[in-house]
């Protein structure tokens, strides 16, 4: 740090030379003038180093004691700027160039916009550039907040926007609109019954009646939360049961086994080539067609090359030179590898567990067994899954006329 501070302030290395030069030395430590470095040189010389606002203090003490002072160097900022004072044309320069960076570090050379999902960023900056804010646009003359206001009302899903400016970077940050949820449609008598045969693990029952617990097995179509909610009567008093059909809701949890198979074919239709190769020199003009060489008879995979006739100026004429060449292959029968084949199924089995299990859902074990049978691999997953099981359904006991009497 006094490092710092000497260069900022400037130092003087100075000599001085008189007959008792010590004395400069006492003077300076009653009068406050710092120095350090103090190096005797001979009997009436000494050389030390002092600040640049002290030198004509120092010389004024020297003088008081018949002594000489004599700089020997000079080091800090202040003589390090003194070097330009001569030279006019850069000292223009540096004015000219620190106004320049000043004024230009004001104008917009960035816009970001963030806090936004369901709107494009793009859609904010076109509204926003036909307001008038886009790169190039002299900051400090945007009204923020008008600018903001009148964005909100040009664009549909947002509720508030801030417009900062950091110096040539301008941050828009926007909140959307809370989207409104779907309204869930509690009419009606509804039943939720097991999609699949499993273990239940976990029921949540929001609305009806829950029929299972957990570790209850289930098969394909029982009901887990019946829609038909019993109300039984206070203890010891003579009331009825009381019964009500509604919509029943909750979600259901349950260990499932999934069993998918699928087939590939270990034989592929393909074709080989025969060595044989026909080619064709045709000219094309007017929309004709004339052979000069060769027959178009054979059938099988053409390349095709073409030269337009052009005038010296550049203008094409209708006329080009066409080469065919036809290479004859035959259809053969083709082996296709069963581990590649059998990777290929155990993937799409996979995929197909998963979308039946749902995001929600996961795939604790998955096992494959693979076969070769008639030409045919076939390939079979057992997966063991977690997933929800429920499924709405319209509600199917209807209460008797007693009941309904009582409800």
């Amino acid at each position: 740090m006094k490092r710092l501070m000497n260069f900022l302030w400037g130092v003087v290395v100075v000599t001085v030379t008189g007959p008792f030069p010590e004395r400069v030395i006492n003077l300076c430590a009653q009068e406050g003038v710092a120095f350090w470095a103090v190096e005797w040189q001979d009997e009436h010389t000494i050389q030390l180093t002092v600040r640049r606002r002290g030198l004509k203090q120092l010389r004024e003490l020297a003088e008081r004691v018949a002594c000489q002072v004599q700089v020997d160097g000079r080091r800090g900022l202040p003589d390090f700027l003194l070097r330009f004072r001569s030279r006019y044309a850069f000292l223009a320069g540096l004015c000219l160039s620190l106004c320049a960076v000043t004024f230009l570090s004001r104008f917009v050379l960035t816009v970001e916009v963030t806090g936004n999902q369901r709107l494009s960023t793009a859609v904010i900056l076109t509204q926003l550039r036909q307001l008038g804010v886009r790169p190039g646009v002299y900051g400090p003359s945007i009204d923020r907040q008008q600018v903001a206001q009148e964005a909100i009302l040009g664009l549909e899903g947002i509720s508030w926007m801030a417009i900062n400016l950091h110096g040539t970077r301008l941050e828009v940050i926007v909140r959307e609109t809370v989207e409104v949820p779907e309204r869930v449609d509690e009419s009606g008598y509804y039943d939720i019954i097991a999609e699949a045969p499993g273990i239940i693990t976990h029921v949540e029952a929001e609305l009806g009646d829950g029929l299972v617990q957990e570790g209850d097995t289930v098969l394909e179509g029982d009901v887990l939360i019946s829609g038909t909610v019993t109300m039984e009567p206070p203890k010891y008093s003579d009331l009825p049961t009381r019964y009500y059909q509604t919509h029943a809701r909750g979600r259901v949890w349950a260990r499932t086994w999934r069993t998918l198979t699928a087939a590939i074919s270990l034989q592929a239709d393909g074709k080989e080539y025969t060595g044989e190769e026909e080619t064709v020199w045709a000219l094309e003009w007017a929309g004709q067609r004339k052979v000069l060489w060769g027959e178009e008879t054979k059938e099988g995979e053409k390349s095709v090359q073409t030269w337009q006739a052009v005038l010296p100026g550049g203008v094409e004429l209708p006329i080009r030179l066409v080469r065919e060449t036809i290479r004859v292959y035959e259809p053969k029968t083709l082996e296709i590898n069963w581990k590649a084949a059998q990777e290929l199924l155990e993937g799409q089995l996979e995929q197909q567990v998963r979308k039946l299990v749902g995001e929600d859902g996961r795939i604790d074990q998955i096992d494959y067994t693979a076969r070769v049978e008639g030409g045919l691999l076939q390939v079979t997953a057992l997966a063991e899954c977690q997933e929800e099981i429920g499924r709405e359904v319209p509600g199917r006991s209807q209460l008797s006329s007693e009941e309904e009497s009582q409800t």
